[in-house]
């Protein structure tokens, strides 16, 4: 079997393919989390504390002028974008959490679910094969 069937054939199996889906879709709400923080929830919030969060940092080296240039760019530690990461992971751990027990919840309903009676063909076939051996 030649390496590219054996890939195409692992590549097109359902579990490569859903993962590949899982991850572009959990890439782009991702993105829309961080929007969301960085757009809508940091603004109020900083307005209500009284910090801009994007502007948070300490100075650990000047910039170093050159005339009116810039020859090297000032050091910064950025304590206010890493707050808002932070707060940017918890909500989409939250939603993830959120969709797995949406799913777990989903899949225990079906397991639970009373297995149903099997077709009347089955039946009287399985009714025959008993007959059959006697």
């Amino acid at each position: 079997m030649s390496i590219f069937k054996e890939f195409r054939d692992f590549a097109i199996k359902g579990n490569v393919v859903d993962l590949a889906v899982a991850l572009v879709i959990g890439a782009a709400f991702g993105k829309i989390i961080a929007s969301f923080v960085g757009d809508i929830l940091m603004p109020p919030l900083g307005l209500l504390v009284g910090v801009d969060f994007a502007t948070l940092g300490h100075e650990l080296q000047a910039a170093v002028m050159n005339g009116d240039a810039v020859e090297k760019e000032a050091i910064i530690l950025k304590y206010g974008a890493f707050i808002q990461t932070c707060i940017d992971f918890v909500l989409v751990a939250a939603g993830v959490f959120m969709a797995v027990k949406l799913i777990n919840s989903t899949k225990k309903k079906e397991e639970d679910a009373a297995p149903a009676a099997p077709p009347a063909n089955e039946v009287l076939l399985g009714e025959i094969r008993d007959l059959l051996k006697k």
